[in-house]
């Protein structure tokens, strides 16, 4: 599942285009500065940002660079209610992806973001099969055999986040990092709640995969 940054100061777009991309299937993270999006760029790894120009600091485009040298290739869409000709050809000079202006429709921001995780030209990246268990990386979906692996949200990222190392410890800390957003409650224990639930379930389906615990580390997805 695809992690996205969301640099937003208005509380309430915020929180309606945070929604409208979780109930998309995306990840989401928030800043509302440029400030808070420095730190956040720098400790987490995000697969796409949206970025608005008229931050509290400063103008959003000066996190552009910083982007570009923390995650290069990370696709970043400036949403802004600035439509002038020269501030959207400034804004794509700077370094953005794509350029959409306030109010917009969320389908077109959903279309926009669909066309800027597509890499035009590369070859789709191959299966990672572990016993009956495969993960097609660029769809973003779980099958086991020839069928789709329907999972609630956070053990379908759980078993992603697994599948991606599958034959390797996957650290606790790194797993907590793909299931939950920056702004999400933890819950002690959780983790292990949805890892016993994914056992139950590829378990039933003979996924031909077991999840071992690694004591104090993590855990560690295998073939039977």
């Amino acid at each position: 599942m695809t992690r996205i940054l969301l640099i937003e100061d208005e509380p309430e777009m915020a929180a309606l285009v945070a929604a409208n991309l979780a109930k998309a299937g995306f990840l989401v993270d928030r800043a509302g500065s440029l400030e808070e999006a420095r730190h956040i760029l720098a400790i987490a790894e995000y697969g796409l940002v949206l970025l608005d120009r008229g931050l509290p600091d400063g103008d959003g485009v000066k996190l552009l660079p910083l982007i570009r040298t923390l995650q290069p290739g990370t696709p970043v869409i400036v949403l802004t209610a600035r439509d002038e000709l020269d501030e959207k050809v400034g804004g794509l000079d700077a370094g953005a992806d794509d350029y959409l202006t306030k109010p917009f429709f969320t389908d077109e921001l959903m279309a926009r973001i669909r066309a800027a995780l597509r890499r035009p030209g590369a070859e789709p990246a191959p299966r990672i099969i572990c016993g009956r268990l495969s993960f097609a990386p660029d769809r973003e979906e779980l099958f086991v055999g020839d069928a789709p692996l329907l999972l609630k949200r956070r053990e379908l990222l759980a078993l992603k986040a697994l599948i991606r190392r599958a034959g390797r410890v996957v650290q606790r800390h790194s797993l907590l990092e793909a299931v939950y957003g920056l702004d999400d409650e933890i819950q002690p224990k959780s983790l292990d709640g949805h890892v016993s639930r994914l056992r139950k379930r590829l378990a039933a389906l003979e996924a031909g995969v077991v999840i071992h615990p690694v004591r104090n580390v993590g855990y560690l997805l295998r073939a039977v």
